[in-house]
């Protein structure tokens, strides 16, 4: 029975009772209010209350309402099958009645309700609301303040919401409100910072008074007016044009915007020191609105690099920032969000990769080969200004500030790491590198050190020498000696890879580090942190074995000038195993044998010594599982290097991959063997009976623990892979088992890593799998279709992935679906969980392709579309109900093409040329994907077709719906069908 106005005090009464702080009270009213959410008129009850103007000072009540009309949208806003959802008539409603009460003068209230317009556009903009912008732009010619503040909160979270849609008519949307709104809120943006800064120019000049307290509400009000308005801008610099990276377009708006938003910058700056003792509300609003300004500018560089490297951008900002770094006035370095802003800015200028000269890419055709050269064309002069900006006195110069000034701790820092060690220690070395100050000097330090080392590196190492100079070892104070001492090690730790041609690290320890770590002081506490960061780094030269084992895993490793020691070092290796005795000693050696086969791109001349190494390490090691652990990893290296030649070391390999994936076999070794497993089966060139009888182990596996799912699903598609038809025929019923075990058994991360392995299946065995796996396909249907998922992500990507794939099997094996949901055991399931029984199942499978679209790859996307287009053939009038949104998605993907699709097409060009003979794992499944059926499918032909077979079925009410299609959508059908 639906609410209407004679239900209003009772609605009141509920809200006021829910807030009671007695539980008697207050949960009867909160288990009314949750059985009314899905009445008809419950959304209008809630908006009256909110909306009351004898109410206005009801804060609390009106709140909790608009909490609640939130959480409605959420759950019924959209017409779903499992629930009544809102009327039309009642959305209709709702919209004005939203639109009619912009002047909410609570902020919080106000907050919500502009949430409660984003969520609505998001499903109903532009087609149900296409006045939505149109009309707050004519309100905000007349607007006062407070009007224009809500206008632009509502306009920055409907922005915000829209911007996340994928969909190319979506984006497309954007792009049109994008050009609607830009050149008005820029305008008013640069009318605001005129007003504020005459205003903070007169705050500076006074120091309060209950005259001026009027005058500086609206001056605040303005400030968070023009605050919302810089992230209405960035949202539409950034989501309102495809990054320039992308498509060397220029982005002219980069250009009109950083240098203002600089200018502001600098604007503000000067009022920092004035305004803060006297106007402190006003103080902190200035420090977020220039660290707001500078955040922006850095998103701005991230998304349209080249734009932004244009020599009236990129120059002014850069030399900006360089200089605040560098010489910052003394007010302004307490200021520190903003200070790590500007490192931020130069750190990512500096790593930018399109900033870097000579850019490299695979050559596809002649057009890739122009786009390639205008990249580097670009990143040439980028690259020209930064050296111009960056001469080497002032890199040397940034790196001795960056290390004299930023590493160095403050007494600050010392009252805190005394007071609370722990927290401190937290802060500073496990905090994101751009949350505090000297982490993200050493983040920008780091940079400039690899883009400079040759220039830096004896630099560093003087630093190094002066600081010890000043302060020997034996010195307990803490001076500012120590502390640039403790600055310096930690400049010379974090580019210890580098530092090694500069600096012994033997004479080092042996003059200076050992000595202080056995002065037991306890201000040496400081000087000891560094050391023993210091050792962690520079270990690998304390030990033969160890310093091999770093020198091959060092980013620099050169194979070729190793090759010669090749021999000689495995000999060494199978000697030393053969010779230590500790426990510990073997594992290190083979740590070294294991990363010595991954690095070495020619294993085969040393394959026989090493088979005859691992099977006699594996026997002798049969009691020490640690030991046997790290011959698994090493193993898996041997596979992999082997590739397609890795059948030679079946007599070997085979019997203990056996026995590490029996059931008796020690859990420990478990998750190493499954991925010595996976790793066989991915290098195997053709499936042997060896292999493909092993496979009943993994049902064995799975039925004592789902913990290494993830893995196990790796498995399973390379047997699908690898063994195509053959492994179906032997394996169907343990398939069938085996993903009926896993689905509805496990959590929703375990069924998004088993639902692509069903989709594979499906691809290569249409008509045999489905039937196959009825069981498991019900499973999915039920979860697609009851159980909410609106607050949360995990569950709506099952509720997405399943859709996607059951569109695939509508795709491929249309009868078979269309059996499974008129199958009178899917009902009886489905009641349980609390579906309708009058509904029609494949119905509400079209509604959840409708609902989840939004949610899938273009790939998918495609898929759903070919299922949409099939529905439209079904004789049911319900299909009619459902026709524009099926055409506007079709629509959508067609003219999207499948961007997905072609960079997993063009990444699959890079396979490695190493295996010439014998397709990788990664080349089968690209074969795979080109041969799918659904891409031999035209999407364009398939709805032109089915709209014929609809028109014939339907006759005069197809045409009569066709006929209320909103313009737009039947403009862009007939573009995207190709029809006059």
């Amino acid at each position: 029975m639906a609410l209407s106005a004679s239900d209003l005090p009772a609605m009141y009464s509920l809200l006021t009772n829910s807030l009671s702080g007695e539980q008697s009270v207050r949960k009867p009213a909160e288990a009314a209010l949750a059985q009314s959410e899905n009445r008809p008129g419950f959304c209008s009850c809630l908006m009256e209350v909110i909306t009351a103007k004898d109410l206005a000072s009801q804060v609390d009540v009106r709140l909790l309402a608009s909490v609640y009309f939130k959480n409605s949208i959420n759950r019924y806003w959209r017409n779903k099958r499992d629930s009544t959802g809102i009327s039309n008539e009642e959305k209709l409603h709702l919209r004005q009645k939203l639109l009619s009460h912009l002047r909410e003068e609570n902020y919080q209230i106000a907050l919500t309700l502009s949430v409660i317009i984003s969520k609505i556009a998001r499903i109903d903009y532009p087609k149900e609301w296409p006045e939505l912008f149109s009309f707050l732009a004519q309100q905000l010619q007349s607007a006062d303040i407070l009007t224009s503040h809500r206008i632009f909160m509502i306009l920055y979270r409907t922005l915000k919401e829209l911007s996340t849609k994928r969909l190319t008519s979506d984006q497309r949307t954007f792009a049109e409100i994008c050009t609607q709104f830009f050149d008005y809120s820029w305008h008013l943006w640069q009318t605001d910072v005129q007003t504020i800064l005459h205003g903070f120019s007169a705050l500076a000049q006074t120091f309060g008074g209950s005259a001026t307290e009027l005058h500086h509400d609206d001056l605040y009000l303005t400030c968070e007016r023009w605050f919302l308005c810089s992230k209405i801008i960035r949202q539409l610099i950034i989501s309102g044009f495809p990054s320039d990276a992308k498509t060397l377009q220029e982005v002219r708006h980069v250009k009109e915007v950083a240098p203002v938003l600089l200018n502001a910058i600098q604007s503000l700056l000067p009022y920092y020191s004035s305004i803060q003792d006297h106007h402190p509300k006003f103080w902190d609003l200035l420090k977020r609105a220039c660290t707001k300004l500078m955040k922006i500018l850095v998103a701005i560089q991230q998304r349209h690099p080249y734009s932004f490297g244009d020599k009236c951008v990129l120059p002014l900002i850069t030399e900006f920032c360089l200089s605040k770094i560098l010489d910052p006035e003394p007010h302004i370095m307490s200021f520190e969000q903003f200070m790590i802003q500007c490192m931020v800015m130069v750190k990512t200028i500096l790593e930018g990769k399109e900033y870097k000269k000579n850019l490299t890419g695979r050559v596809v055709d002649e057009n890739r080969v122009t786009f390639e050269q205008m990249k580097q064309n670009i990143s040439s002069t980028v690259a020209g200004l930064l050296t111009s900006l960056l001469p080497t006195d002032r890199v040397v110069l940034l790196c001795n500030i960056l290390i004299r000034r930023y590493f160095v701790l403050t007494a600050s820092d010392m009252e805190e790491w005394h007071q609370n060690p722990e927290s401190f220690y937290h802060e500073q070395d496990s905090v994101l590198w751009s949350e505090k100050l000297r982490p993200c000097a050493e983040a920008l330090y780091i940079v400039l050190f690899e883009n400079h080392s040759q220039l830096l590196g004896p630099v560093v190492v003087s630093i190094l020498q002066e600081a010890m100079s000043g302060c020997p070892s034996a010195v307990n104070e803490i001076t500012p000696a120590l502390l640039l001492k403790d600055a310096a090690y930690g400049a010379a730790a974090y580019i210890y890879y580098e530092l090694s041609n500069y600096l012994s690290f033997k004479d080092w320890f042996n003059g200076a580090l050992s000595l202080e770590l056995t002065n037991d002081h306890p201000n040496m506490r400081i000087i000891h942190r560094k050391v023993a960061l210091i050792l962690g780094q520079w270990v690998s030269e304390l030990t033969a074995c160890r310093s091999l084992y770093y020198h091959i895993e060092d980013a620099t490793f050169n194979e070729n000038e190793f090759l010669d020691l090749l021999p000689v070092c495995w000999d060494l290796c199978f000697k030393v195993v053969d010779e230590v005795q500790e426990f510990d000693s073997k594992v290190q050696v083979l740590n070294t044998i294991s990363v010595l086969i991954a690095r070495v791109t020619e294993i085969t001349p040393y394959a026989n010594k090493l088979m005859l190494f691992f099977q006699k390490a594996w026997e002798e090691s049969s009691s020490e599982s640690i030991l046997q652990i790290q011959l698994l990893t090493a193993l898996k290296n041997f596979v992999v290097a082997l590739g397609y030649q890795s059948p030679k070391s079946y007599g070997m390999l085979l019997p203990i991959l056996r026995s590490g994936i029996n059931i008796t076999s020690p859990d420990e070794l478990l998750e190493d063997c499954m991925q010595l497993w996976e790793a066989t089966l991915i290098n195997a060139p053709s499936m042997v009976p060896e292999l493909l009888g092993y496979f009943p182990c993994l049902v064995e596996i799975l039925e004592r623990s789902f913990d290494h799912l993830k893995v196990a699903t790796n498995i399973i598609e390379d047997y699908v892979i690898l063994g195509g038809r053959e492994f179906l025929s032997l394996h169907a019923s343990n398939i069938a088992k085996l993903l009926d075990l896993v689905v509805g058994n496990v959590n929703d991360r375990g069924l998004l890593s088993v639902i692509p392995v069903i989709d594979i299946l499906v691809q290569c065995f249409p008509i045999e799998v489905p039937q196959l796996i009825s069981s498991t396909l019900q499973k999915l249907i039920i979860m697609c279709l009851t159980g909410g998922d609106d607050h949360d992500p995990s569950k709506a990507a099952v509720k997405a992935s399943s859709s996607a794939l059951l569109a695939r099997i509508l795709v491929m094996n249309t009868n078979y679906l269309a059996q499974l949901t008129s199958d009178p055991s899917l009902s009886i399931h489905l009641q349980k969980s609390g579906f309708p029984s009058e509904e029609n199942i494949l119905l509400c499978l079209v509604d959840m392709w409708l609902e989840k679209v939004d949610n899938v790859t273009s790939f998918q996307k495609k898929t759903i579309g070919l299922a949409l287009s099939i529905i439209l053939t079904l004789r049911l009038p319900q299909v009619l109900d459902k026709l524009d949104q099926i055409m506007s998605v079709c629509t959508s993907v067609i003219m999207g093409g499948s961007e997905d699709l072609s960079e997993e097409e063009s990444s699959s060009d890079n396979v490695s040329s190493s295996k010439p003979h014998v397709p990788s794992k990664e080349l089968r499944r690209r074969q795979m994907k080109l041969s799918d059926p659904i891409n031999q499918i035209s999407l364009e032909n398939s709805v032109r077709d089915n709209l014929q077979t609809c028109s014939s079925l339907h006759g005069e009410s197809f045409n009569a719906v066709i006929g209320r299609l909103h313009p737009s959508v039947l403009n862009q059908l007939k573009q995207a069908l190709k029809m006059p």
